[in-house]
Order: C-alpha cells, then structure tokens, then sequence
C-alpha cells in the first residue's frame, strides 16, 4: 500500500521552525518582560502620586478633626467652667454669673475655629437653665444665631449612643459618631464627657457634650479631579459604609463598600488619623493603560517585523537542505514499497553524498535477501503448520466409520444417513479449500457436526449447551482448536453413565475466549501438568500441545491453551485468540 506523500512535518519546515523559534522566542521574551516592566513602572508612578494625594486629603482632614477636638479640650479641661455648671444656684447672683460668664465663654470657645459646628451641652444639674432654640427640621448650622444649645442630661440618658459610651479614661476618651438628625443633616459629631476634676478618688461626669460638623466642611478637600477623570474616591466609615462619594454621583451614602464590584480597576486605600474611616480611591485602568497599549504595540510590530525576517530567511535555508533529505526520503519510501531499483546521485563529499552512495549499495542488495529470508520464514511456518494439523488425531473417524459400519448392519438408515451427512460436513470445513483460517462461526458449526456424530452414537448419554456471543461470529480463528477438546472429554472424562458439556465463546477487551467445561470425572494435578509441559512425550495429551503450538505459532506467544481441572468436578479448556476478522492474512 502506498503511503501519502507527507504523514509527517517534512525535514525544511522542522530545520525552519527551529532556527525562527531560537530567535522568535527571545524577542518575544523580552518584549513580554519589557512591556511587563514597563506597566509596573506606571502603576508604581500612579501608586505614589495618588497616594501623595490621599496624604494631603488625609491631612487636611486630619487638621480639622484636631481642630474640634482642641475646641473640645477648651470645654473639656476649663476647671472654672466646671464649678460653675456644677455649684449652680438659684436666684439674680446665679442668673447673672451665666449670662455674665458662661454663656460668653461658650460663644468665645464656639467662636475660636473657622469650621461651622453645633455645640449642644447636656448638664447633670437639673438647677441649671435650658437654653435651646427650635429648628424644626431645619439644619441649625444654617442659621447666624448663637450655634449651641444647653440641656439637662435627662433627655438623652436612655440614648443608646449615650448608655454605649465607653469608659472614661481621662483626656483619652472621645467617639466620633452620627447620631440623631446627623444622618438626615449629613453630619457627624463628637462625643465626650464633662469632669468634675476637683474629685480626685473617682471621675465624675457632670455633663455631656456633643459637637456636630458637617461631612461637607470636613472632608471638603476629597476631590476626585485631584486624582484624574474616571477616578472615584469614598470615604468609608468603620462599618464599611459609604458616607462620601466623589466623583461618582450614582453612588448613595450608607451604602456599603464592594471592593469586588472593581476587579480591573486599582484600588488604593488610606487611613484618615484620629478616625476608623478610611479613604479609597478607585482608578479605571484607562487613566495609565494609554501607554501600556503603546508599548504593546510597538512590541508586537517589532516582533512581527523579526519573525517575517527570520521565517523568510529559514525557508530559504532549509530549502537547500531539504531538497536533499526529501530525494533520501523518496528513495526509502520507494524501499519500504519493495522497489530496491530507485538510485540518489549528489555531488560533492559531504555527508548527504556518503549517505547516498551507502543507500545505493544497500538497495542492491537488501531487496534480494529480504525476499529470500521472507520467503524462507513463510516456507518454515506452513511447514510447522502443515506438520501439526497433520498430527491431528483421526481416530475418530475410524470410530465413525465402525458406527457406520453398524448402523448399516442393524439397518438404521436414518442414523446412518444423518452420520454420513454429519461427517461430510465435518471434513469439508476441516479441509477448508487446505486453508488454515476461517470464521468463527464456521469453527463452531464443525465441532457441531462432531457432536452430532457422537450424539448419534451416545444418544441422550452426552448432552451439550452453546453460550456463544453472536458479535464474534464474523471474526477469524484458526481451524480445529475446538473439536479435539471436545473429543477428549468424550474419551477419558466419563464417570458416570451421562456427562455434559457446554461450550463458551465471547470477547474480553482485543482477545477472543472460548470454554469446553465438562462435568467429568476431572484430570490429576500431575498428569495436568504433563499434559501442558511441552518437553512431554507425545503420548500424554498431545492434542492439547497441538492445538496451543498451533495458535502460538500463529498468533505468537501471548496467546495458547490453559486447563483447569478438580477430581470428581470436570475440567475447563479456556483457549484465547486474538481478534481478528477474515481479511487478515491466510494460509492456504
């Protein structure tokens, strides 16, 4: 059969590819690297100035935190303040030390910082006057009047916000917290305690202060155009919540932060001193990506310019060579077809002239003696096969031509015409046309025609069963590997007046199995063993050696006859061939 021009990557495109891939590849390599340096620069430059622009906007925030709390220290740490909240008096002298004094000194204290806050004092003195105003729902930082209020404590002591507070360590203890009409002024408050300094055993709070600044004057600073367009920065409270977004109006405050929701953007985050918020910045990738695609660019120009060069360049090179391995080529596939008469002629002294000089000599001889061992070998097998068929034990046929011989002598004309019938039809598939090979149906129909001879002669002493798998009809065996087992039961396995046997055949993976099992009287470990021993004489089960030499020669040594046997159980011949259908090779 003759094989396609290419089954395979012909020798020039290999030597090609391989010189284009020994250059190609480094210049992909390093174009990767370059481009990869290149983008972490970038994001290295964009992650340092972004995060001097948090610094900033941190710090400025920072500074107007401390600026509440420092107005907050004036209230916190004012020992005169304190005495006079807690030894207030009734009457005209008390009456005119607040409006005199304290009322001032609060303003004066309001009045120290630029940024808009809302004081509101709660006194545990309930002598002492409420001064409030009434707002409605109206921001009270939105008016010019006086920007505090004092009330008695008792109106916030079941507030959680005031029962939660923390325990007080002296000059420590403040919280930052929205709370009240904070979320609906966007607002935030201080929180902290007033002290009876003068107790010196215990701390004594005799008052509460809170101071409301809005976000907008607090984090005023947080503009996303500082970072660039596209950018988004929030401000994220300790609950993970959004309270200032800018730059991206879709955005509600108190929604909560998603990190996951800006997998291909950067995200940098910093801490906002003195608070647990924290600013995020997220920046799309397209604001410092420009030029990364430019970089890309160039790279694959660069690497398409050099592998058009080097693929031009390669074929040109392995055209020279591989017009010369494709001439040995032809000649060796002219070889393996059979024709040894094909001859290469190159000039020169190099080695593709030696080589063809030696596959010159070689074809003129090593068709002639590949013909003769081949013929030789083929010879040598028929001759082993032809030998052992021939040793196939016909004593049968003497026993059926006795029966024979009988049945006409008793003039049992049906029985005879059905044995004669059985017997022709037994020897014409024995002889096959002197073919070796035929299917497997036709191996069972022969050792069917066999039983039935010898169902003839014991009639209902012998009876048989079939399990045969229809699908393996059609593939091929050797002939006579069945009948001779069958025979040898038929001879030595009785035990009784009545035995059975049942035939198996079926396919296991790429092998074929048939089974003769017997319910006789079984075979002896050590006459089994001799029976399977090659090197035995002749005289101990040589049929078995038969018919495993036979399929051994043919189908090689992986395949062969095997015996299992108990006394007084029966004996199992499990024979294995492999598959094979009828256009394998045959014998004739």
């Amino acid at each position: 059969m003759k094989l396609p021009k290419y089954r395979y990557l012909p020798f020039g495109y290999k030597l090609m590819l391989s010189y284009c891939i020994f250059i190609v590849i480094p210049v992909l390599l390093i174009g990767y690297l370059s481009n990869a340096v290149y983008l972490n620069s970038i994001r290295e430059q964009t992650n340092s100035s972004v995060q001097g622009t948090l610094t900033q906007m941190s710090d400025n925030i920072s500074y107007k935190i401390n600026d509440i709390i420092r107005i907050s220290d004036l209230f916190y740490y004012d020992y005169s303040l304190a005495r006079h909240v807690r030894n207030y008096e009734q009457g005209w002298l008390s009456y005119e030390a607040t409006t005199k004094y304290l009322l001032p000194k609060i303003a004066s204290y309001i009045e120290a910082t630029s940024q808009r806050l809302w004081l509101s004092i709660y006194f545990h003195n309930e002598d002492f006057p409420e001064v409030y105003r009434i707002f409605k729902d109206e921001d009270p930082l939105g008016s010019n009047e006086n920007r505090y209020d004092l009330f008695h404590l008792s109106r916030i002591q079941d507030k959680p916000w005031y029962r939660n507070y923390p325990e007080e360590k002296y000059g420590q203890t403040m919280v930052w917290q929205r709370i009240e009409d904070d979320f609906s002024f966007e607002r935030i408050s201080l929180l902290r305690r007033l002290l009876n300094v003068q107790v010196t055993t215990t701390i004594q709070e005799i008052g509460f202060m809170r101071m409301s600044v809005p976000l907008s004057d607090l984090f005023g600073t947080v503009d996303y155009t500082k970072i660039g367009n596209g950018a988004t920065i929030f401000i994220i409270d300790e609950n993970e919540r959004i309270v200032k977004a800018s730059g991206d109006a879709s955005y509600r405050y108190d929604q909560p932060w998603d990190k996951s929701l800006y997998k291909d953007y950067m995200i940098l985050e910093h801490d906002i001193p003195g608070f647990e918020w924290k600013i995020s910045t997220v920046i799309p990738n397209h604001i410092f990506e420009q030029n990364v695609r430019e970089v890309k660019l160039l790279t694959f120009l660069i690497c398409l310019v050099f592998t058009v060069v080097y693929f031009v360049s390669g074929a040109l090179m392995s055209n020279y060579f591989s017009r010369k391995v494709g001439k040995i080529v032809s000649v060796l596939n002219s070889f393996q077809e059979g024709n040894f008469t094909k001859r290469i002629f190159f000039k020169g002294q190099d080695e593709f002239s030696q080589i063809s000089l030696a596959l010159n000599e070689m074809g003129q001889n090593i068709g002639e003696l590949i013909h003769k061992v081949y013929v030789a070998d083929l010879d040598k097998k028929e001759a082993e096969l032809d030998m052992l068929q021939a040793q196939i034990n016909p004593h049968f046929l003497y026993n059926t031509l006795s029966s024979i011989n009988r049945l006409a002598k008793f003039g049992e004309l049906d029985k005879l015409q059905r044995m004669v019938m059985d017997l022709a039809k037994f020897y014409r598939l024995s002889l096959n046309e002197g073919r070796t090979i035929l299917t497997i149906a036709e191996e069972l129909e022969q050792a069917k025609a066999y039983i039935s001879i010898q169902k003839t002669k014991y009639e209902d002493r012998m009876s048989v069963s079939y399990h045969i798998d229809e699908e393996i009809l059609g593939k091929s065996t050797i002939k006579l590997i069945i009948q001779p087992f069958i025979e040898n039961v038929l001879e030595h396995a009785w035990c009784a007046d009545r035995i059975h046997i049942r035939i198996v055949a079926y396919r296991e993976r790429d092998s074929i199995y048939f089974k003769v099992i017997d319910d006789g009287v079984g075979i002896h470990a050590d006459l089994l063993k001799q029976m399977e021993d090659p090197d035995e004489s002749a005289s101990t089960g040589y049929g078995i050696r038969n018919v495993n030499q036979r399929i051994k020669l043919y189908y090689g040594p992986t395949y062969g006859v095997q015996m299992y046997s108990r006394l007084g159980i029966g004996t199992t011949v499990l024979i294995r061939i492999p598959v094979s259908r009828m256009e394998g090779r045959t014998m004739e």
